[in-house]
């Protein structure tokens, strides 16, 4: 039995440098002070500070970089393993689906310097397609999962990550979730370990994955999850709690705090990986309580394996009939499970101020550029395959202006198909310039391979926009500020065959119309590079704000068809229709809406009168 947690935390802080950092932030100083040496990452949310913070520290051994995507990232991280040096790959649950078919033969292969790949998940979907849960990728590599319920964990286990890997010849998986990515908490800093870079191995039949030798290294990865199992009965990285011995409670990541703070008195197993699992240490703890819950999130990953574990001891595994397999959960919704379980009384009287949240429609940035180009994509009437970025709100009021969106660089793909199925009306693809470079590229390679009848609107804004502004190729700037070589991204696309390009300013709202009026008449494939920078990253840009010339306007309200967050509604009416306002503080002078103004009563502030 081992000691309450805030007991270890206070051992591991005292006599140090304490500060207080989110998880990727700990995560991030977990990997420098084990000694890594290169890093590679795509920007995703929850997971994009990771990197950020890495490549903060100044040490010139320590290459940190923004790679292509995140396949790109992992292949990045694993040539540096096997050259000798421990690395870091991070990116978001989504991410490892791009890196996957990598990281399932990597498993084969093992490592040479240490592999560590940060991977955050997203419970609840606050910025993401879908809800996935990366143990199962664990699982099904046979690649170990750690997962750390505090920033401190989080720096503590990435560190012992890098051990285990070179350890057991594996990649391993540190997990975390949105609420660790974001959460700050104290944590005691440690040195950088000096760690020195390996002959690299010069062993085919361990690193080249043709069948033959495949065969034989599955052999080797069922005997390393044997050890990894042996080794997880005994280390500390697992705390068993005692407590009220009526119940208890198997845990692991974020979801261990909600029950120490719902249960203070309770029995619990807190694991420090969820895969594999320490048989014997659970079969124990079962043994000693007179029920077992299993509080997680997403998938019931360790209630499924306990079940199994215990179904011969005829000992009732108790978890996912109480808490749910959807969203984030949280010290309420871990309470109510127990509610229902029996195990706490059912509250009566709850609090009497519960606080509403305000309504905040997502809507894009005041003077955005995509503005203008979903305004002609909605008046061109044809069917829109959309991607994944700050432009996906597009698919919403006003602009309206997308029919589908899956996942990073799907959108010229999915636009082929339905031009090749047959579709009746004109058929466009929407892509931003990172996600471009991500995955677009292949799907236009095909479009113009296939001889597909389609337009691709690339939405340059010179930024990885959506995950707060990282750079890309495309911005001719690496992680850490350098110069680097800048894309040009007309002479690619003529590159990849393309006969008809065309870049446009995306604040000429003429243009932008007529231009894709040509495109979509174009027999083949067109593409349109719609060319204006984000208004907030690098720098936010602000120009001279607008105002209403209020004795002119007509109330049409054409302007609020941008959906532009500085245009609100004003008191005066016109015809029992409200007339238009501008917020000046939120103006940035982009003149879009008074491109659209029916009346031209939108002018510069300075000129007009209230």
């Amino acid at each position: 039995m081992r000691s309450a947690p805030e007991a270890a935390v206070s051992s591991t802080q005292a006599n140090k440098d304490v500060r207080p950092l989110t998880g990727n932030e700990a995560i991030a100083r977990g990997a420098w002070e084990a000694g890594v040496r290169v890093a590679a990452a795509y920007p995703g949310t929850p997971s994009t500070e990771i990197m950020e913070s890495l490549a903060a520290y100044p040490d010139t051994d320590l290459h940190a970089q923004w790679s292509t995507n995140e396949k790109v990232a992992l292949d990045v991280a694993m040539g540096a393993a096997f050259a000798g040096s421990r690395a870091l790959a991070s990116m978001k649950h989504v991410g490892l689906n791009v890196a996957a078919d990598a990281f399932m033969s990597q498993s084969y292969i093992g490592v040479n310097g240490g592999l560590v790949l940060a991977v955050c998940d997203d419970p609840g979907i606050h910025s993401s397609q879908n809800e996935q849960d990366t143990r199962i990728y664990g699982q099904l590599a046979t690649v170990p999962v750690l997962e750390p319920s505090d920033a401190q964990e989080a720096l503590d286990f990435t560190r012992l990550a890098f051990d285990l890997s070179e350890q057991f010849d594996t990649m391993v998986i540190v997990r975390g979730t949105t609420r660790l990515s974001h959460t700050r908490s104290p944590v005691a800093l440690g040195p950088r370990q000096e760690v020195p870079q390996r002959p690299f191995i010069e062993n085919p039949a361990k690193n080249v994955m043709i069948p033959a030798h495949a065969r034989r290294r599955h052999a080797l990865v069922l005997e390393r999850e044997a050890k990894l199992k042996a080794y997880l009965e005994t280390a500390t990285i697992n705390r068993w709690e005692t407590g009220d011995a009526s119940f208890g409670v198997v845990t692991a990541g974020t979801c261990y705090p909600y029950v120490r703070e719902v249960l203070p008195n309770a029995s619990v197993l807190k694991l420090g990986a969820s895969w594999p699992l320490p048989e014997d240490l659970l079969r124990r703890y079962c043994e000693s309580v007179e029920r077992v819950f299993v509080v997680e999130e997403l998938e019931p990953v360790i209630e499924k394996e306990l079940r199994a574990l215990c179904a011969t001891a005829g000992i009732k595994i108790e978890g996912k009939q109480f808490f749910p397999r959807e969203g984030e959960f949280s010290p309420e919704i871990v309470r109510a499970g127990f509610e229902k379980a029996g195990v706490l009384a059912v509250r009566t009287h709850k609090s009497a101020w519960t606080p509403e949240p305000l309504a905040r429609p997502p809507v894009l940035c005041a003077g955005c550029p995509h503005t203008s180009s979903f305004m002609a994509v909605r008046a061109s009437g044809a069917r829109v395959a959309g991607d994944i970025g700050c432009y996906t709100l597009a698919c919403l009021d006003p602009l309206r202006g997308l029919d589908t969106t899956v996942s990073m660089g799907s959108s010229i793909g999915n636009a082929i198909g339905m031009s090749k199925a047959g579709e009746p009306k004109p058929v466009l693809a929407t892509i931003g310039d990172s996600t471009f470079l991500h995955a677009g590229i292949p799907g236009l390679i095909d479009a113009v391979y296939n001889q597909a009848n389609i337009t691709v609107l690339l939405l340059d804004n010179h930024i990885t926009a959506m995950t707060g502004g990282q750079q890309h190729p495309g911005t001719g700037k690496t992680l850490r500020g350098a110069d680097a070589p800048k894309l040009d991204y007309e002479a690619l696309v003529r590159a990849i065959g393309v006969k008809w390009v065309r870049t446009v300013d995306s604040y000429d709202l003429a243009s932008m119309y007529q231009t894709l009026r040509e495109a979509i008449a174009y027999r083949g494939v067109s593409v349109i590079i719609s060319n204006r920078p984000c208004v907030l990253d690098p720098v936010k840009i602000k120009g001279p704000a607008l105002a209403i010339v209020n004795a002119q306007c007509n109330a049409c309200q054409s302007c609020m068809n941008l959906g532009c967050p500085a245009l609100t509604w004003g008191e005066d009416t016109f015809e029992g229709r409200h007339k238009v306002k501008i917020d000046q503080s939120l103006c940035i002078g982009c003149t879009l809406c008074a491109q659209v103004c029916t009346v031209d009563c939108i002018k510069p502030a300075t000129a007009v009168t209230q």
